[in-house]
Formats: structure tokens, C-alpha cells, sequence
């Protein structure tokens, strides 16, 4: 077995941007809760679950975003923004709106293409936001025009209502946000909610 210098074992310094938290409290643009009624509170959590991924990716190069977690896993930054990026376009293009389109990143063939596809080329990583971001104002305009939270879309043979669909992308973002906190720390040290 080969010796392993402490040097290569070496990681960035734990640091927060204010006490516990990513950044300062005048720099942080989620909410403080404070939602009222079952739409609001649910379109305000997914809303903050979103910021917090581009948080957790602010002031990043493509390398950084790209810099996998640990080997044999192909988790990366950039990886979970393109995922994050099929997994809006599935529920509110094609479960929700009915709208025949392919996934981006993921398909039949390539099933890890989301994450396997996270190269450190600066144009992937703005294409990833641009993908990302689209998704993003296509299920907040639906949201915003849909009649109820009882608007119902098919995954498959199975009927689901919007307020379903809403709650999944927070606990979806919020496992994500949790790989993403860990992937920072592992970049530069970054840590806090």
C-alpha cells in the first residue's frame, strides 16, 4: 500500500460567511418564512430551496462546478444544477403542462447524463443555468396561472395534483441542497445553511 502525504489529504479551511450561515443576513435574498396561507407557503419554501442551490454555486469557475465529490460517486455542482434542471422540466412541462419534450440531459441511453455530462468548460456551466433558469420561469408561470393547487397532471397512468407536485421539488431541492452544502465545503472550505 502506497503512503498517502497529509498534503494530499488536505482540505480548505471551514469558513462561514456570518456565524452559521453562507452569507451575512442583508446579503441572503430568502425569506424569512412568514407565509401565509397553503399556495404561498409552498411556492415561498421552493422558492428559498432554489436560491439556496445558486447560493451554494455563487463565485464558482466551471472547474469548481464540476469537481466531483468523492470517487466512485459522479456528484457535482454542475451536476446537480442540470439535474435540477430535468427534474423542473419533468414535473411541470411534461407531468403538469402535458408537453412532449425530452428530458435535456438524462435519457434512455445515457440514464446519468445530467451528472456524467458535468464537464469544467465555462459554456457548460452557462448553459446549465440558462437550462436551469428556463425550467424554473416555465413552472413559476404555471404555477401563477394554474386555477388551484387541485390542478391535476399525469406521470404515467397517475393522476397528481399540483400542491403534489410542489411539495416533491422542495423535499427534491432540499436533498439536494444538503449534497450541494457538503460539495462546497469539499471545494472551498464554504459551509453554513
Amino acid at each position: 500500500m502506497t503512503d498517502i502525504t497529509q498534503s494530499q489529504h488536505a482540505q480548505p479551511d471551514r469558513s462561514f460567511g456570518w456565524w452559521d450561515m453562507f452569507v451575512r443576513p442583508e446579503d441572503d435574498p430568502r425569506s424569512d418564512g412568514g407565509f401565509v396561507g397553503e399556495l404561498d407557503t409552498l411556492v415561498g419554501y421552493l422558492r428559498d430551496q432554489r436560491l439556496t442551490l445558486e447560493m451554494k454555486c455563487a463565485g464558482l469557475d466551471a472547474e469548481a462546478m464540476a469537481r466531483r465529490s468523492v470517487p466512485p460517486s459522479n456528484l457535482s455542482l454542475l451536476g446537480l444544477v442540470r439535474h435540477l434542471a430535468d427534474v423542473e422540466r419533468h414535473w411541470f412541462r411534461q407531468v403538469m403542462a402535458g408537453q412532449d419534450v425530452p428530458r435535456r440531459y438524462r435519457t434512455a441511453e445515457d440514464p446519468s447524463g445530467d451528472f456524467d455530462g458535468a464537464v469544467p468548460d465555462p459554456e457548460a456551466v452557462a448553459e446549465a443555468w440558462r437550462s436551469w433558469r428556463a425550467e424554473v420561469a416555465f413552472a413559476e408561470r404555471f404555477v401563477d396561472e394554474a386555477s388551484s393547487l387541485d390542478v391535476t397532471g399525469t406521470d404515467g397512468d397517475e393522476p397528481m395534483a399540483l400542491r403534489e407536485i410542489l411539495v416533491h421539488m422542495i423535499e427534491e431541492y432540499a436533498r439536494h441542497n444538503g449534497h450541494a452544502d457538503f460539495l462546497r465545503e469539499r471545494i472551498d472550505g464554504r459551509v453554513g445553511q
